[in-house]
């Protein structure tokens, strides 16, 4: 494998963080559109991925610049996790209880839009998951999870409890767990069966809207839904750093340990590589003043 020098890594470091401005500067306009034509009257200030400024050869060139740059890229990917968050809390503590959702669908496609959205968010997101419990009910935080599992060979109330163990959900009890599949198997999305001392449930109605119903979808909310999966697979996602030091890099070891964390996609490892590259480039400038 090629090792890379110091100033090859600052190049590439320099093209992802390129490549994540322009990122934000196409994507944060277009939702923030998508939200003001539909949500505004719900809440008029969605949380969005903050602009990152470049000027590529005073980045190459200036370390205090390139250090702010850096802690601008990191507070970018919380802006990223916080504007799922608000958006999740917004959908299913404001917008489900709202006028306009009830005025815009049908009482069967509000039923389905509530699974739908956890699914097509939470489904999607699972390491985004395994860090908020909190925005989603848990009713519909299951059915996110363990969705095509049902659908697929049904599943036993002890594998679904598992499932949440896996999303750092541990205090839930199989006695929740029953009493809340029995809510969904009430709202007529799936079936309960007992097999030997085991609940089993298995999909008795897709989560599938109305003709009418799917077409203002796409129009209203699709956009919304798909942003926050479209955006975390561009955005958290820094392979291109994922490369071998050359051993006269300076602090070699330090920067080879947070270039690790490149290798895998998602909000959390994106966030450590930008906050540790931080620390990195301050060693440095304490090392030359």
């Amino acid at each position: 494998m090629t090792k890379v020098s110091e100033t090859e890594f600052l190049n590439k470091l320099l093209e992802v963080v390129y490549k994540l401005s322009n990122i934000v500067k196409t994507q944060s306009p277009r939702f923030k559109k998508k939200w003001d034509d539909y949500l505004s009257p719900l809440n008029d200030k969605p949380h969005l991925v903050r602009q990152i400024p470049l000027d590529k050869d005073k980045f190459l060139k200036d370390i205090e610049y390139r250090i702010t740059v850096l802690k601008n890229v990191e507070q970018a990917t919380l802006d990223g996790f916080y504007l799922v968050k608000t958006l999740l809390q917004t959908f299913y503590n404001t917008y489900f209880e709202s006028e306009l959702f009830k005025n815009d669908f049908t009482e069967e496609d509000q039923l389905i839009l509530k699974f739908l959205v956890a699914k097509e968010i939470l489904g999607n997101l699972i390491q985004y998951n395994k860090l908020d419990h909190e925005s989603v009910p848990l009713k519909y935080n299951i059915i996110a999870r363990n969705y095509t599992l049902i659908k697929l060979k049904g599943q036993r109330n002890t594998e679904i409890l598992d499932n949440l163990k896996k999303l750092n959900i541990k205090d839930v009890k199989l006695a929740d767990i029953n009493k809340i599949m029995k809510e969904i198997a009430s709202d007529g999305i799936i079936t309960v069966k007992k097999r030997g001392k085991y609940n089993f449930y298995e999909l008795k109605k897709e989560l599938e809207l109305s003709k009418e119903g799917k077409k203002y979808y796409s129009q209203v909310l699709q956009p919304l839904v798909d942003f926050p999966t479209l955006f975390f697979r561009s955005f958290f996602n820094i392979r291109e750093l994922n490369v071998t030091l050359d051993q006269k890099v300076k602090f070699r070891d330090f920067l080879q340990t947070i270039l690790l964390k490149t290798a895998t996609q998602g909000f959390g490892p994106t966030n450590y590589v930008f906050r540790n590259l931080v620390k990195y480039y301050q060693k440095i400038k304490e090392e030359s003043n």
